[in-house]
């Protein structure tokens, strides 16, 4: 008998009219057994690179709102893995608020508990970075809440330096009392041996001269000697200043310009741990660290319109606002808007060449190695001199950063066999001009 399939229906919908109860439920099983392994296949990784990227890709993407033990802007993610399911939590990190509108009920949730605060939405990210970042997260869990620190009194970072220059000024102290106690002393034994002279009764004429004789101060003053050493002096001083002054010339160190808008690093960067990457977000790819746009600041800025709390817009974020003509009351945006005019403050002469990329993706630096105590700044400074000697020393004094890079194998391997000492930058060419002036 010739069966047509009937086009109304589809073909899983013909397929189950069409089949005994039987077959019916074994497909059933069939399916539901495929769908948890697909789910289950989705399980959070263990491989400690995976760990660490996800740890990158935290730190620059979600700590600004989220800790894994503290309540930030958003919860605590500590022990998440253990709340929601993979399969939620891969959603809901790319885009929140397609879940919410779909009407999720633990999505909805957590949209009022927060008072309807934004997340932002990462729908670049593939399932294996929110499965990276899961795998930081848990890692972190696991651990365990972070035990405080005791600060040492001895030791520490950049210590030594302190501590030396401390007992050299300690030693130029000293020495300084130690002459001029000793010059003290001199004139009371001089004073003391003349008035003892001037008693002696068998002197002749020429030595009782000697021990009469007055100093003639208006003549030592007039004298050549004395006009000769004031004179030399005079012109070593001078040298010396020109010679300093040309040293500081297009050296910027401590430059602290006002900015259009009073941003703080101590408060996003130090108290709130705000990732310097999350805002620079060329530091990792481009020569370039790259000021951000305003549209990094509203990520958080939508929500959070004044400091503590306080009701109303507070004056700062009001500047934001106004550049991109953005109503906070009524949530929109409107097409008068113009730039932040950002004053730059690290400059390097257009003759030299940095690039961020290769000193922070490559070379694993800290911002911290260049820019100083950033996290401390309420106003930002240059705290280096930025000068071509100090980017020498730092290229002699370094360690290259061969750990996972097969870029360096032979070169480690070539300098081991030269050399006991760690491969340095200029090792590897970090001293050649044309490396920073093409």
């Amino acid at each position: 008998m010739l069966l047509l399939y009937p086009f109304d229906l589809k073909p899983s919908e013909y397929m189950f009219k069409t089949t005994p109860n039987l077959t019916r439920i074994f497909l059933s099983l069939a399916l539901g057994i495929s769908s948890i392994l697909s789910l289950s296949a989705q399980e959070i990784p263990t491989d400690e690179s995976i760990i660490a990227a996800g740890e990158s890709t935290f730190k620059t993407n979600c700590s600004t709102c989220h800790e894994i033990w503290d309540v930030r802007i958003g919860p605590a993610l500590g022990g998440v893995t253990e709340r929601r399911s993979v399969e939620w939590l891969i959603p809901w990190i790319k885009n929140s608020q397609a879940m919410i509108a779909a009407g999720d009920e633990q999505a909805v949730a957590l949209w009022e508990e927060y008072n309807q605060t934004v997340m932002t939405a990462y729908p670049s990210f593939s399932d294996d970075d929110v499965l990276a970042i899961l795998a930081y997260v848990k890692a972190e869990t696991a651990a365990g809440p972070p035990v405080e620190e005791v600060t040492v009194a001895s030791g520490g970072e950049g210590q030594g330096d302190s501590v030396s220059s401390t007992y050299l000024m300690a030693i130029i102290i000293i020495l300084v009392v130690v002459l001029v106690l000793a010059v003290v002393a001199l004139i009371i034994a001089a004073q003391t041996l003349v008035k003892h002279l001037k008693e002696v009764k068998d002197l002749d004429e020429a030595e009782r001269d000697l021990v009469s004789q007055q100093f003639d101060v208006p003549a030592f003053l007039k004298s050549n000697s004395f006009v000769g050493t004031v004179i030399f002096i005079f012109t070593i001083i001078v040298l010396k200043t020109l010679i300093d002054g040309a040293f500081t010339i297009g050296v910027q160190q401590g430059y602290q310009p006002t900015q259009p808008i009073a941003f703080s690093h101590e408060l996003h960067a130090g108290q709130y741990e705000i990732d310097c990457q999350y805002c620079h977000t060329g530091v990792r790819k481009s020569k370039s660290a790259n000021i951000p746009s305003p549209n990094i600041c509203m990520n958080c800025h939508s929500q959070i319109k004044n400091v503590g709390g306080e009701d109303g817009v507070s004056e700062e974020i009001a500047k934001i606002y106004a550049a991109i003509d953005y109503d906070p009351d009524t949530q929109t945006y409107g097409t008068n808007t113009k730039p932040i005019e950002w004053v730059r403050i690290h400059n390097l002469p257009d003759l030299a060449y940095f690039n961020h990329s290769q000193h922070v993706k490559v070379a694993d630096l800290e911002c911290e190695t260049c820019h100083g105590p950033i996290k401390e700044m309420e106003v930002v400074y240059q705290y280096s001199n930025l000068t071509m000697g100090w980017c020498i020393n730092c290229h002699r004094e370094t360690d290259v950063n061969t750990k996972g890079n097969e870029y360096y194998d032979r070169l480690v391997k070539l300098h081991s066999e030269q050399s006991k000492e760690p491969m340095k930058v200029e090792d590897i060419g970090g001293l050649e001009c044309s490396k920073c002036h093409y």
